[in-house]
């Protein structure tokens, strides 16, 4: 089994994919004509990461769902970037208007993390690599 993608759940596919380039600097790889499915470039990963609009979503999942948009809290995940300077990724994200959860702190271990809360609900960790 590999890891192939993220799906993420939003209300405007096209405002999330404007945001993620506005706030991480992740340009739009693709965008279907209909509007509900677009995907960001990850870079050399390859790992896909992609929006999907509500509608679209829950005829295929068949089954209703905690939109993050709606939701008062985060939901219990995480989309997370390493950065070299997490600082100035922070706040470019809150600049683009991400909604600042934590500023960054370093860890016991030597990690610097941070968190926002992007416009469509999606909760983004922004940290250093490990190792």
């Amino acid at each position: 089994m590999n890891f192939a993608y993220t799906l993420v759940y939003v209300p405007d596919v096209a405002a999330s994919l404007a945001f993620f380039d506005k706030a991480f600097g992740l340009k739009t790889r693709f965008l279907h004509e209909s509007g509900a499915y677009g995907e960001v470039d990850t870079g050399a990963s390859g790992t896909k990461l992609a929006f999907v609009d509500h509608a679209t979503a829950r005829d295929s999942v068949q089954h209703d769902y905690v939109a993050a948009s709606s939701s008062t809290q985060p939901l219990g995940m995480e989309i997370g970037f390493t950065v070299t300077d997490v600082q100035a990724a922070y706040d470019q994200a809150v600049a683009a208007g991400a909604r600042a959860l934590a500023a960054p702190v370093t860890k016991p271990w030597g990690q610097t993390v941070a968190y926002v809360r992007c416009p469509d609900g999606t909760l983004v960790e922004l940290c250093t690599a490990m190792g």
